[in-house]
């Protein structure tokens, strides 16, 4: 991990005829950290799983204006970043929004507490034994390097929804709009999935993953990138926040990390 500030921890993946295989890990991979907008990959696998249960719908209208839970989740619900920010029509521009994800989870889980939702949903179901919602779903998951992997597997090898659903939830959903990455700036069209960013023609954090590559990253300085063709992924988690580091570091380091597993 030449080049991160630091204590951090990662480990790289690889799937061969289903069963995983730990390429390589490094640094504390138990130690409890905060995973911030990666908790969004927890969020939209949640909901994947209200969708195969019949409970809700990707094109059921959650509001507000109109907007579905599928807008919500790609961030074209034309809602700002946060709550009061300016808003657009619906399903012209891709604004990353925190404030969708939360109200998205508001709608879905009522009076009921939204951590417990996410727990029964995904993290006793994964067998995840550190990771917890301790604030807002859009960012306030915290867990262990471990626990983000098998989060990770959970996506590249779908066991709590059918591929079908995550197949779709990893696809550009609205591909032509443009948007602004977080931290790496405008990019249009700014691919995005229903809750994972899409790769597609950005060139960023994802470095030279193929187009189809998805994952998410957080201001924590955490980050998953994922392929499910070919089978592979990696996670990270840092104790020094997203930073200029980051943002140098992270398209070649990505880009070594694909070959090391490729090559393993």
């Amino acid at each position: 991990m030449d080049g991160w500030p630091g204590a951090p921890s990662l480990m790289l993946l690889r799937l061969e005829s289903g069963e995983l295989r730990i390429v390589d890990q490094a640094g504390d991979v138990t130690q409890v950290r905060p995973w911030a907008s990666i908790s969004k990959m927890a969020v939209a696998l949640a909901f994947a799983v209200e969708v195969e249960w019949d409970r809700h719908y990707f094109d059921e209208e959650f509001g507000p204006a109109g907007a579905t839970l599928a807008n919500l989740l790609s961030h074209t619900s034309g809602l700002g970043l946060e709550v009061g920010d300016r808003v657009v029509p619906r399903a012209t521009q891709r604004v990353y929004s925190n404030a969708g994800f939360d109200h998205a989870v508001s709608v879905a889980v009522g009076e009921r507490d939204p951590a417990t939702w996410l727990e029964d949903r995904v993290f006793v179901a994964l067998g995840l034994t550190s990771a917890q919602l301790q604030g807002r779903p859009c960012a306030d998951v915290v867990g262990s390097t471990q626990d983000l992997a098998t989060l990770a597997v959970a996506w590249l090898a779908p066991n709590l929804v059918g591929r079908a659903t995550r197949d779709l939830m990893i696809q550009p959903y609205l591909a032509d709009l443009s948007g602004i990455v977080p931290g790496f700036g405008r990019f249009s069209p700014c691919a995005w999935g229903l809750g994972p960013e899409v790769r597609g023609s950005k060139r960023h954090w994802m470095g030279d993953w193929p187009e189809a590559s998805f994952g998410h990253f957080g201001q924590s300085g955490s980050l998953m990138l994922l392929n499910a063709d070919e089978q592979i992924g990696l996670v990270a988690t840092s104790s020094e926040p997203f930073g200029a580091w980051a943002h140098d570091l992270w398209p070649t380091w990505t880009s070594a990390m694909r070959r090391r597993i490729l090559d393993s």
